[in-house]
């Protein structure tokens, strides 16, 4: 959030190889499993997600056979045996402390579960640190031992709010929400441009890029995705920007950074979908927020309603006068 909603099953490593010549004649998918130790069906979920690249063609089919010679490559999932060591070292910014489930204020920069670019420091090694019970979670099946507690997700370059789960119910509930679309999830953005409409949505389904298996892009056979948006305000200095506020309808991995760089609207600094750099904001930082999150309590029906205001690495790059 994406950011994203839901949970990313293609964040871990890469696997590349030139297929030797035992592997000639043999099912990708079995290729896949004896090579990386994964099950037969997760390396189906694996290809079937668009993860999988055979001489820079997107192979989802499983009983497509290999032949030696043959450049595969696949974005794999992070292994169900990598459980999270607790750290209390970890800053948690608990926002609102419930039985059922925690509202985390996330800062830019922090990672919120193992991938193949950060195995430790995460925000699930200081929430384990915190609430060590959403170890049970992934005992009981529900969550992966890697992504306890973990309902959806923010990039690391995205700040702001979060649920996590702390109970069997509390994740059973609030993973129907977002699946259903309960869940109320709004951004603050600033992207490149001018952007002429008011108000709008953009609807067009996001898959894995074909060029790039750890990017996704629009895609025809893509997820379904939605984002809408409506200006805040149009700022020309340094250059031309707008400030927009953002609600996600569904929650595909990157779906707010894809849906504004297709309308020619990048966010501001995501060099990974957009062109042009901004010195005040670091390497990885993007002027993306999460500022608003509300859904059902998932005992009592409740609604409940979460606000972050913009934090100040943003906060200097918009208006003074404005309110936000």
């Amino acid at each position: 959030m994406s950011d994203t909603g839901g949970r990313d099953a293609f964040d871990g490593e890469t696997l590349d190889l030139v297929i030797p010549s035992t592997l000639d004649a043999i099912r990708v998918d079995r290729a896949i499993s004896m090579l990386t130790g994964l099950s037969r069906s997760e390396a189906h979920h694996v290809l079937l997600g668009g993860a999988v690249r055979v001489n820079d063609k997107v192979i989802v089919k499983p009983s497509t056979t290999l032949e030696a010679g043959q450049h595969l490559v696949a974005v794999l999932p992070p292994r169900p045996s990598d459980e999270v060591e607790p750290d209390p070292t970890v800053a948690v910014d608990v926002v609102l402390d419930d039985e059922d489930f925690a509202v985390i204020n996330k800062s830019p920069g922090q990672v919120v579960h193992p991938g193949a670019g950060q195995r430790h420091g995460t925000l699930v090694a200081g929430l384990l640190a915190r609430f060590p019970q959403i170890r049970e979670l992934s005992a009981e099946g529900l969550c992966d031992p890697a992504r306890p507690g973990i309902v959806h997700r923010l990039d690391k370059g995205t700040s702001g709010l979060l649920v996590i789960a702390k109970t069997p119910e509390g994740f059973l509930g609030l993973s129907n929400q977002l699946a259903e679309r309960v869940m109320e999830r709004t951004y603050l953005g600033m992207v490149q441009g001018h952007v002429a409409e008011e108000r709008g949505v953009v609807d067009a389904p996001i898959g894995r890029s074909t060029r790039t298996p750890t990017m996704m892009a629009v895609r025809s056979d893509g997820r379904p995705a939605r984002t809408g948006y409506e200006v805040i305000t149009r700022v020309d200095k340094p250059h031309a920007m707008t400030l927009l506020r953002l609600r996600l309808e569904t929650g595909r991995t990157h779906q707010i950074r894809v849906h504004l760089a297709t309308i020619g609207h990048p966010v501001v600094n995501d060099l990974r979908y957009g062109h042009r750099s901004d010195k005040r904001l670091g390497d990885e930082r993007f002027f993306l927020h999460s500022t608003t999150l509300a859904f059902h309590h998932p005992r009592s029906d409740e609604w409940v309603s979460t606000h972050s205001s913009l934090p100040e690495d943003l906060r200097g790059l918009v208006p003074s006068e404005l309110e936000l």
